[in-house]
């Protein structure tokens, strides 16, 4: 791809803060060209080759010069009389550039001192919160009033009247009817749109999007080191005013109330529902000043909301620095961020935020005429199926139905009318939903299935509910989180009652209450999803609990109104390979003339990587790990002979992936059992460790939260990378094994550089199981909707298998390579590896380096010939 010009020929300056490589160069104009067409681009950009500098330069540079160009554009024809003499229209031009400049230079002089008074002394900004009347959460009420909160309102149902009063009072966003007045005055209007907000500059942004909290931290890290120059510039700079040719990113985080309620009564909940709920509980109507959150933004607090906006925009803050401003502020980060929005040039924020439409509605972020970035996008399609796939327990529908119980035995005499109606309606379908799982629990043998939205259905009288209106109940009348409330006020009651009580009688009582009836009336919502874009499944677990599924097939629905109201969307990730699903399955609406695609090759030299299929043993055998053929006695020690051959011939630290967790520990087990044949006394477990150390992944047992997509590690992964890390540095060259898992903790995100992972090996081809009930619907899906656009159904349904397979591959290939002088040896241990419509799907540097395969013999000896003059 050429280096692209600007209109007076020259090479565009990025103002990259270092000197860029071609390839940074090819990858910044990518982005620069596909947000001047208004395309979507898919970007691949190796680990290690600077992508998040990229994606910031090219697309910043973009947004200035198209400000400044805009501007220009306006000056010289909106609303000037061409008949006036010329001497007049060049005042007007002038007076309008001076409006745009006064404006731009008084938030930049709001900045400036902010930046002065912080770096003069940061100190006194410690106790900054103290200058602002402080109100407690208490519990002075009485029990009594406490339990009225939990009542539901009068509810007129079918028509717009409940609606109405809804909007007037307290609505989704979680702002009371106080606090959306105030967000409205600073132009920035919650929920439902306003004419205020129409008149309110909302400058055109970037919305950078990644999977991680950590990710986002990375990348505002990054931020921090770009200077661009100003979109507007004065014509005549001042001698003392050459500062003006470096203007700061404004940029603000956003994120949840769980990573940024600063309310120590709220946040130590712990779990993300509980703490939405019990926030949005704290703004109700009828709530009482002393219960209420002392740190909401309130008509007493426009100061302190316009304080942390100059503060927040001041300098480039990550999550963590943008909830000690709100503590330090004594106002609360997560609602006064969105006043600061419009006036940032760049938003960062999780996954969840951006592709789920309820959460940019609740944050009231339109994407219209915007710019969006997704980085990490290689699992974009996994991440939109995962936030709008839901499932519920046998379990949780139980204890649903038993709070539901608890709450109705208290409150039956007050509910009226058509609550009475709704709630019965609700305990019909726990009842409904809860005997079907019953029912699949004793009679199927199978471990999962496919199930019917009627089947779920089918309890009596459920034929008479019309389950939109009862989904349009359960939002607007907030049953659920009533029940939930009631029921942790209920349970904080019999704590407080046993307080005086021996310890183990309090443990026993002081549980974490989880809003159980929330997560189940979420689950309730997929009942209405069109029954083409997903299917219901039962699945059972090895303890014989059954569990409900709801899984979203196809994403596309759920990204197209993004990508219809932003004006340039880029999906960028270093191993975007194969990029077909992209274009097929998330973007098959669009003209493919709309679509860009690069895939950027490594800023290593080619003589730094080596690699090979590898596809026969040392017996001559070929390699098969296939499902029917992978667990023989034979194919494991042709593996073992092969991984104790590679640890001759690869110094330092190796990585082997294993397709599964249940085949690595089958290896490990027969590795400890069986001998290599050379061998009467040693096992090849014992003649490993005689090699190298060996370190084995663990499965995680962290809960995947909201905000986090895709693999996650919890304190037993990082202390088995930090004792491997440590061998590494300080085994004087001998180096060590880790036995990791393809798509497990260890396959994304993990930094392998240098000494840590000179050799990187993948055993098999780690295909999802095509006999599972999901994977049947998928490929079953793909099938018919390729049939229907005229495609060959099986050759796409294989296309798709075959490259999520090769999507967690190539993950795995890139934990090595990590930076200009590094190298490695990626080895691929089967037979499949040599075919080419498999080489096909593997990244395009990989591609260009790929060498030809070969059995161990030969592998042995182009590992020698890799590593000569390489290894100190």
């Amino acid at each position: 791809m050429p280096i692209a010009m600007d209109d007076d020929n020259e090479e565009r300056d990025f103002h990259h803060p270092f000197q860029p490589y071609d390839i940074q160069k090819q990858f910044m104009n990518a982005v620069y060209d596909c947000l001047e067409d208004g395309k979507v681009g898919i970007f691949e950009s190796p680990t290690g080759t600077g992508k998040s500098l990229s994606l910031i330069c090219g697309s910043l540079t973009w947004l200035r010069n198209y400000k400044r160009r805009t501007l220009e554009e306006g000056l010289a024809s909106g609303g000037i009389d061409t008949d006036e003499p010329a001497w007049v229209i060049e005042h007007a031009r002038k007076q309008k550039k001076d409006v745009a400049l006064r404006r731009r230079q008084e938030l930049e002089d709001r900045i400036a001192k902010i930046k002065a008074k912080e770096k003069r002394a940061k100190e006194r900004y410690q106790d900054a919160g103290l200058r602002y009347k402080r109100q407690k959460l208490t519990d002075s009420a009485g029990n009594d009033d406490e339990e009225a909160r939990f009542v539901l309102d009068d509810y007129d149902s079918d028509d717009e009247r409940g609606l109405e009063a809804k909007a007037l009072t307290f609505n989704d966003s979680g702002l009371s009817a106080e606090t959306q007045a105030l967000m409205e005055k600073f132009g920035y209007a919650a929920g439902a749109k306003k004419e205020q907000q129409e008149e309110a500059i909302d400058e055109l942004k970037i919305f950078f999007s990644s999977r991680t909290h950590s990710q986002l931290t990375q990348f505002s890290s990054e931020l921090s080191r770009v200077k661009m120059p100003p979109a507007l510039q004065p014509e005549h700079l001042p001698d003392d005013q050459e500062s003006l040719t470096v203007e700061d990113v404004k940029q603000i985080a956003l994120s949840s109330r769980k990573n940024l309620c600063i309310n120590p009564k709220v946040s130590k909940l712990g779990n993300t529902t509980a703490i939405n709920e019990r926030c949005l509980e704290l703004q109700q109507p009828g709530i009482s000043t002393d219960c209420k959150c002392p740190f909401m933004p309130s008509k007493e607090s426009e100061a302190l909301v316009n304080d942390f906006r100059d503060h927040a925009l001041a300098k480039i803050r990550d999550i963590e620095d943008l909830g000690q401003l709100g503590a330090k502020l004594g106002i609360c980060p997560y609602y006064a961020s969105r006043p600061a929005t419009k006036f940032c040039e760049i938003a960062t924020l999780p996954y969840p935020l951006l592709l789920q439409k309820s959460a940019r509605d609740a944050l009231d972020l339109s994407l219209k005429g915007h710019i969006v970035v997704i980085d990490e996008a290689h699992n974009l399609m996994d991440a939109i199926a995962g936030i709008y796939s839901t499932s519920v327990t046998l379990i949780q529908v139980q204890q649903a139905r038993m709070q539901l119980t608890a709450y109705l035995q208290k409150f039956r005499n007050k509910l009226k009318g058509k609550n009475r109606i709704y709630v019965a309606q609700v305990v019909r379908v726990l009842d409904s939903i809860s005997a079907y799982l019953q029912s699949r629990s004793t009679k199927s043998k199978s471990k999962d299935g496919f199930v019917d939205a009627g089947d779920l259905m089918s309890g009596k009288g459920i034929d008479q509910i019309n389950i939109f209106k009862l989904n349009t109940y359960l939002q607007e009348s907030h049953l659920a989180r009533k029940v939930d409330g009631y029921t942790t006020f209920n349970e904080q009651s019999r704590i407080d009652i046993l307080k005086d009580q021996p310890k183990t009688t309090q443990n026993l009582s002081a549980r974490q209450t989880v809003p159980v009836l929330t997560h189940v009336q979420g689950f309730l919502l997929s009942l209405m999803n069109p029954s083409a874009e997903g299917r219901f499944f039962f699945s059972k677990d090895e303890s014989g609990s059954i569990a409900l599924r709801y899984l979203l097939l196809d994403p596309t629905y759920n990204f197209k109104d993004i990508v219809e109201e932003a004006r340039a969307v880029v999906l960028a990730g270093g191993t975007m390979s194969p990029m077909s699903d992209y274009v097929e399955h998330l973007f098959s609406y669009l003209d493919p003339s709309k679509i860009m695609t690069l895939s950027c090759g490594h800023i290593i030299p080619q003589s730094n990587l080596l690699a090979m299929p590898v596809v026969r043993a040392e017996s001559g055998a070929d390699f098969d790990f296939t499902f029917e053929k992978r667990n023989s006695e034979k194919m494991m020690i042709d593996l073992g002979l092969a991984v104790l051959s590679f640890t001759q011939h690869i110094p330092d630290g190796i990585i082997i992936f294993f397709p599964s967790y249940s085949y690595l520990d089958s290896c490990v087990l027969a590795w400890k059992r069986l001998r290599p044949n050379f061998s009467s006394v040693s096992s090849f477990w014992d003649l490993l460790l005689e090699r190298k150390p060996i370190f084995l992944e663990k499965r995680s047992q962290q809960q995947q939260s909201s905000e986090t997509l895709g693999p996650t590690r919890d304190a037993a992964i990082d202390s088995v990378l930090s004792s491997y890390g440590n061998t590494v540095a300080t085994g004087n060259g001998r180096g060590a094994l880790l036995f990791a898992v393809v798509g497990g903790s260890l396959s994304e995100g993990i930094n392998f550089s240098d000494a840590l992972g000179r050799g990187v090996i993948v055993v098999g081809l780690p295909f999802p199981n095509p006999h599972s009930a999901e994977w049947k619907a998928k490929m079953q899906y793909i099938s018919s909707k390729a049939t229907s656009g005229g495609r060959n159904g099986k050759d796409a349904a294989r296309d798709y298998y075959e490259n999520a397979c090769m999507r967690a591959v190539n993950q795995c290939i890139g934990r090595a390579i990590r930076h200009r002088g590094d190298y490695a040896a990626i080895l691929m241990l089967d037979r499949r590896y040599s075919g080419q419509r498999i080489q096909a799907k593997l990244p395009q540097w990989i591609q260009d380096s790929l060498a030809t395969s070969a059995g161990i013999r030969g592998v042995q000896r182009r590992l020698d010939e890799f590593f000569a003059g390489k290894h100190n």
